[in-house]
C-alpha cells in the first residue's frame, strides 16, 4: 500500500482517530483537571480559565471530553473486539461445517435480530447489576448478531473454492481450513465491517448512556454528559453540544476510513493487492 494512494478524505478521519486515540491514551497527563473535580461555577461560558466551559456541577468540560474519551472508546472497542470474535467464529463453523449445525446457528441469529437491539439492551441492563464488564458483554452479543450475518455471507463465497477444497481433500480439520483458508481471504470486507460496527458500538453506548443504563456516575463518557447538560439547552447553554459534536466526529471519522477500506477492494483477496 502506498501512503500517496490514501485520498484525503481518509487521512482526515485517520487524524480525527489518532487525536482521540490520543485523549484516550494519555488522558490523566493532558487534562487540565480531574474527570471529577469541581473547579468553577456551574455552566461557565467559553474562554478564559475554562476553554470549553463548565457543566452542570462546575466541573471541566474540557476536561471531562478528554476523560470521557478514554471511557467511550475503550468500552465501545472492548465490545466490537469481543462480538467480532463470537461472530466470525460462529459464521465461520456455521460456512464450514453447513448442514444442522449452519442451521441451528442461522436461525438462532435470526430470532436474535428481530428483537429490537434498543430494548433488550434496556431490559437486560435495568435487570443485571451496573458492572461495566456486563454492559461491555451485553453490548458485544447483540452486535455479534449483526457480524455473523456478513461473516457467514463473505465465508460461503469462500468456501466454495478451488484452495479451500484442495485443503478438504488433503484431510484439513475445520480450523485449519477457518484460519488458514477462509480469514485470510475475507480480511479487507471484515477490516471495513469492523469499522463499522465500531461507530456503530459508540453511538450505541452514547445511547445507553443518555438513557441512564451505560457508563455510570461520575466516570466521563460522552453520552452521559449530553444527558448531565441537556436542561442546558433550554437556557442557551451549548455545555451538551461538545460531546454530541465529539460522538458525531468520531463517528465520521472511522466512517471516511471505512469507505477508503470499502473502495481499496473490490473482491475478496484479504488486503494482498498492492492498492
Amino acid at each position: 500500500m502506498r501512503l500517496r494512494a490514501i485520498p484525503l478524505s481518509a487521512w482526515i478521519g485517520i487524524a480525527g482517530i489518532a487525536l482521540a486515540l490520543f485523549c484516550a491514551i494519555f488522558a490523566p497527563f493532558i487534562a487540565p483537571h480531574g474527570e471529577s473535580e469541581i473547579v468553577g461555577e456551574i455552566w461557565s461560558p467559553m474562554g478564559g480559565e475554562f476553554l470549553l466551559g463548565t457543566d452542570n456541577l462546575g466541573r471541566d468540560l474540557l476536561s471531562r471530553l478528554i476523560f470521557g474519551a478514554r471511557t467511550t472508546i475503550f468500552v465501545a472497542l472492548a465490545a466490537t473486539i469481543l462480538s467480532f470474535s463470537l461472530g466470525m467464529l460462529l459464521s465461520f463453523i456455521a460456512a464450514v461445517t453447513g448442514g444442522l449445525i449452519d442451521q441451528l446457528f442461522s436461525r438462532f441469529n435470526d430470532l436474535m435480530m428481530a428483537i429490537p437491539t434498543l430494548i433488550f439492551a434496556l431490559v437486560v441492563l435495568a435487570v443485571l447489576p451496573q458492572h461495566l464488564w456486563i454492559l461491555i458483554l451485553v453490548m458485544a452479543v447483540l452486535d455479534s448478531t449483526r457480524v455473523y450475518r456478513i461473516g457467514r455471507a463473505v465465508a460461503l463465497d469462500v468456501a466454495v473454492m478451488e484452495f479451500v477444497e484442495a485443503a478438504r481433500l488433503r484431510g484439513e480439520g475445520t480450523g485449519w481450513i477457518i484460519f488458514r483458508e477462509i480469514l485470510p481471504n475475507t480480511l479487507s470486507p471484515l477490516l471495513a465491517e469492523f469499522g463499522l460496527r465500531f461507530a456503530f458500538s459508540i453511538l450505541f453506548l452514547s445511547t445507553l448512556s443518555f438513557l441512564g443504563l451505560g457508563i455510570q456516575p461520575p466516570a466521563a463518557d460522552w453520552g452521559g454528559m449530553v444527558k448531565d447538560n441537556k436542561d442546558g439547552i433550554i437556557f442557551g447553554i451549548s455545555a451538551a453540544l461538545v460531546p454530541g459534536a465529539a460522538i458525531a466526529l468520531l463517528t465520521i471519522c472511522i466512517n471516511l476510513v471505512v469507505d477508503w477500506l470499502m473502495k481499496r477492494t473490490s473482491s475478496l483477496k484479504g488486503g494482498r493487492g498492492d492498492a
